[in-house]
């Protein structure tokens, strides 16, 4: 089974997509299997993170800035692809940086996450942008 997530974002920060994998996992009646998960860009990643405290997201994002900032901070001076805007290059550094596929266990017909786990998008640049998830269950 595959199907394709499609996401709206609005700038930097973690998108929480857990509500529409669990059900779509559920749906396919597989009790035991395998569940790859991709995201199609090279500005955006995938997370598995804490979702019980909206501050751990707003945490590393704003962690994620301080270790990448915009390629028009001084800091960052030596950055050479600057065609696409300030948050391009310093977006695909941080999607270097975090995974863009991840693996999960379904057993009885649901994800096997822990009790805070959240899966996420996690948007790298500073406007909206529509991101693709890929899914497949095997």
């Amino acid at each position: 089974m595959n199907t394709i997530f499609t996401l709206r974002t609005q700038g930097p920060g973690l998108y929480e997509i857990t509500p529409q994998i669990v059900r779509w996992v559920a749906d396919q009646r597989m009790g035991e299997a395998l569940l790859t998960l991709f995201i199609r860009h090279t500005s955006a990643s995938l997370l598995i993170q804490e979702n019980a405290d909206p501050d751990v997201q707003t945490d590393l994002t704003r962690w994620l800035s301080r270790l990448v900032p915009a390629s028009d901070d001084p800091s960052m001076r030596w950055i050479t692809h600057v065609m696409e805007g300030p948050d391009d290059m310093p977006a695909h550094i941080k999607a270097a940086h975090l995974p863009v596929s991840l693996q999960i266990p379904v057993i009885d017909g649901q994800p096997v996450l822990g009790t805070w786990q959240g899966i996420y998008v996690v948007e790298h640049r500073d406007r909206p942008h529509s991101r693709q998830v890929a899914a497949l269950l095997r």
